[in-house]
Formats: structure tokens, C-alpha cells, sequence
């Protein structure tokens, strides 16, 4: 899973976080994508994820051949972990974004 799209992320929220404190704001990266963006993309990759480990178990159900169990179990671990993953930013995201709002200005 690619990540450049969660440090982004990231790197937003602590600039956010530390003009919310006060504090000398950082100059903006060139290039970055904004929040919905990036989210997005990462939506899309866990998608495709998915979408593939969900091809495999079909062509293996059906016999295909090629598709051997081994490969099937690896797709579908796979999957489960991008998606275990991306909830897992989404409530780190949440939570940062809750304790920015709760800041006091």
C-alpha cells in the first residue's frame, strides 16, 4: 500500500495543528495533494486490492487454471490487511481532526 498519500495527511494535520496553537505556520510542500484527494486515492487502492483478491477466489472456485490456493490465501490476506489498515488511519485521522477542533484559540 502506498503511503505518500497518508504522510501528506499527515504532515496537513500538524501544519493545522500548529497554526491552531500559535505557532510560526510551515511552508506548504509543492505538490501535495489536499485531504479529499488523497483520501481518495487511498479508497481506490484498497478498492483494487480487494477487487483482485475477489477475481482470484473466483477463478479458483471456478477451477481456472493458474490459480493455485496459496496464491488465493496471500490476495485475500492482502486485502484484509489494506483494509484493516486504512480504518485504522481513518480513526487516527478522526481523532487528530477531533483534537484539533477542540483546541482552544
Amino acid at each position: 500500500m502506498n503511503t505518500t498519500g497518508i504522510d501528506q495527511l499527515l504532515s496537513q494535520l500538524t501544519a493545522t495543528a500548529a497554526a491552531a496553537a500559535g505557532k510560526s505556520q510551515p511552508q506548504p510542500v509543492a505538490g501535495t495533494a489536499d485531504f479529499a484527494t488523497a483520501l481518495q486515492g487511498a479508497i481506490e487502492q484498497v478498492r483494487t486490492v480487494q477487487n483482485h483478491a475477489s477475481t482470484q477466489a473466483e477463478d479458483f472456485q471456478l477451477g481456472k487454471p493458474g490459480v493455485n490456493v496459496q496464491e488465493v490465501m496471500v490476495s485475500l490476506q492482502k486485502a484484509s490487511l489494506s483494509f484493516q489498515t486504512m480504518v485504522q488511519v481513518r480513526n487516527k485521522l478522526t481523532a487528530a481532526y477531533q483534537d484539533v477542533m477542540n483546541m482552544q484559540v
